[in-house]
């Protein structure tokens, strides 16, 4: 939006206007830039060359300019007295630096934002317990496949175990996962002298530049961050990585299995660079297509040979596919197969197994190890250009009706409660045909009724959390995603998230256009409806009601309550068209069952019993733990 936009310097690629408080853009000081374009930051200390001595920066700027040449354009985090020289240098760099109420929300901030732009994006904490708070994005960011670097603060080596504020080290937190590589970090290091940072930067290049996320962690001591560096070790711009290509008997091994009868194609997040080279594959061969629910949008959801989304919040419309038109075998393309895509069903193993293809070697064969699968270790797109040269040797499904993905209209009246089914029409038509915003859904019901109901054609426009799941995802993630779009962007939220962890106040001082769509129930009706079907009593999921509508106006946001079913587009349309952040609270009836019933069956398989209900009709909805 205005209140934000970038323009691009012709000379150094990189944007020459700063965000400010309030929403305002102001123009960088011309010599502030002339020196950030020559020497990577403001701080620099620039000596004359008759001098004889060499320039020199901090190791704070000298990390500005690092991430700067890597491509990064935001950071976001909470800064803090033992991260200060770090804040300043990032705060006087190119980069736009947002400053959250919680370090968690801006992890998820920075996930978000790094799949709307593409670019990989910064965490920033101070010491302690600005590191923590921030491990569960970060967990999030692993899990979800993103490119994001942690920078935090720890204690300088002469004050540790002596109990400074805040202490950060080996007497306080375990060193191993937080400060070395592993499972929660890609590549995880302490900075104990300037003269890492050109290896650093190496190694951060290179897992930048490789397919797939990367998530890494440098933590600065405070005292090492105003150490000095010879502007002359400074590295230079990223590297480059040739993608992961398929063997040509790779390809024919691929071939030889696709032409022995129908397959079909499932579709995971993992392949949403390949959204064109996939509809390619599927209308030279009629293949039906479904997808995961990180995949909708990527092959589109009105197209004739889609079938449906698969696990949590999925379509009846699969499993018709799989038991009246069953393929030979289905082409699996970027996705896990894990219990939100597949819930382990059998029945959506076909007689000749799979053809697994993923960027990771450890993927394939893990979620159905007695199926038959071939892997392939390959960057989706190449794979299936490869491919599509032999397409005239690949198996044809004779024309044929499929199933298509089951649309339940639900009139709206003028009652209320509003029934999420009639909210979740009203997206459709407002947001997602009437806009181009990314559409971001919460765990829990909101992420059921949104990945049932709302049908998307175009690719990177829908997102969920299928790994980590953690509540206050979405609802901090929105503030990335529209900031690094340049555009609006909405979360549909429950009521229990929102109140978990929401950055309408960060919003608000920066004046980003995300827009919150609450369901509010007065309670976790997931944990609620799930343990009423597994019989089980005397758990409360119950909440206070909330007025998010005034907690909205009570941080400066714009905010509207809808209590019937004849106001909900109304509300949409003034938030969409609103310029800064917007609120709607939503109170809709709690007793609504989410399409979710799959879950139960996920939760089955991992031995939770339940307590035979009272037969019904409806979809079921559990916990997605």
């Amino acid at each position: 939006m205005k209140n934000y936009t970038q323009t691009t310097s012709p000379t150094s690629n990189k944007p020459d206007r700063e965000l400010q408080p309030n929403g305002s853009v102001g123009s960088l000081n011309q010599s502030k830039l002339d020196l950030i374009q020559s020497n990577g930051s403001s701080n620099t200390s620039v000596l004359s060359e008759t001098d004889n001595t060499v320039s020199t920066v901090t190791v704070a700027d000298a990390i500005a300019t690092m991430l700067e040449n890597l491509g990064v354009c935001c950071a976001f985090g909470v800064a803090g007295g033992a991260m200060a020289s770090l804040w300043g240098s990032l705060s006087n760099s190119l980069m736009q630096v947002l400053n959250f109420r919680h370090e968690s929300g801006a992890a998820f901030a920075a996930v978000e934002a790094y799949f709307a732009s593409g670019s990989p994006t910064v965490v920033f904490t101070t010491a302690g317990p600005g590191i923590t708070n921030a491990l569960t994005g970060l967990f999030a960011a692993r899990g979800e496949g993103a490119k994001v670097i942690l920078l935090s603060a720890c204690t300088s080596a002469p004050q540790r175990g002596r109990w400074a504020i805040q202490e950060t080290s080996t007497t306080t937190l375990p060193t191993e996962g937080i400060f070395t590589s592993g499972t929660l970090f890609n590549y995880a290091t302490t900075v104990e002298s300037a003269a890492q940072l050109p290896q650093i930067f190496r190694i951060l290049a290179l897992g930048l530049s490789q397919p797939g996320g990367f998530v890494a962690h440098l933590s600065i001591p405070t005292a090492v961050q105003t150490s000095l560096i010879e502007e002359t070790s400074l590295p230079g711009r990223g590297l480059s990585c040739s993608v992961i290509a398929p063997s040509q008997d790779t390809i024919k091994k691929t071939v030889e299995l696709l032409k022995e009868g129908p397959f079909a194609i499932w579709v995971g997040f993992g392949a949403r660079d390949a959204a064109e080279e996939i509809r390619q594959l599927a209308e030279s061969t009629g293949a039906a297509v479904m997808c995961s629910p990180r995949g909708k949008g990527i092959f589109p959801e009105d197209h004739p040979q889609f079938v449906g989304v698969t696990g949590l919040g999925g379509h009846a419309s699969v499993m018709t596919y799989m038991q009246q038109h069953s393929p030979l075998r289905t082409l699996v393309l970027g996705t896990r197969l894990g219990e939100p895509t597949s819930f382990w069903n059998a029945a959506m193993v076909p007689p000749g197994g799979f053809v697994h293809v993923d960027i990771d070697p450890t993927v394939a064969g893990v979620a159905y190890p007695q199926a038959e699968t071939f892997a392939v270790q390959s960057d989706i797109k190449v794979f299936l250009q490869e491919l599509l040269q032999q397409k005239d040797h690949l198996a044809t499904a004779s024309a044929q009706m499929l199933p298509c993905p089951e649309r339940e209209f639900v009139e709206a009246g003028a009652g209320s409660p509003v029934r999420p089914e009639v909210l979740m029409e009203a997206i459709q038509k407002v947001i997602v045909e009437g806009s181009d915003a990314i559409v971001m859904a919460e765990c829990g019901n909101s992420f059921t009724w949104s990945t049932h109901f709302l049908q998307f054609s175009q690719t990177n426009r829908y997102r969920v959390s299928t790994g980590v799941g953690a509540m206050g995802h979405a609802v901090t993630g929105v503030v990335g995603a529209a900031l690094a779009s340049n555009n609006k962007a909405v979360a549909i939220v429950g009521d229990g998230a929102m109140q978990m962890n929401n950055e309408i106040n960060t919003a608000v001082k920066y004046q980003i256009p995300a827009i919150w769509i609450v369901l509010n129930d007065a309670r976790y009706n997931m944990c609620h409806q799930g343990m009423q079907m597994l019989g089980m009593t005397g758990a409360d999921a119950t909440m206070p009601e909330t007025d998010f509508a005034m907690i909205a106006y009570a941080m400066g946001a714009k905010g509207t309550r809808v209590n019937k079913e004849s106001d909900i587009e109304a509300a949409l349309e003034q938030a969409m068209a609103a310029t800064g952040p917007f609120v709607i609270d939503v109170l809709i009836d709690p007793d609504r069952r989410a399409p979710s019933k799959g879950r139960n069956q996920g939760l089955a398989a991992q031995g939770v019993k339940s307590t035979p209900a009272k037969k019904t009709t409806s979809h079921i909805s559990f916990p997605n733990i």
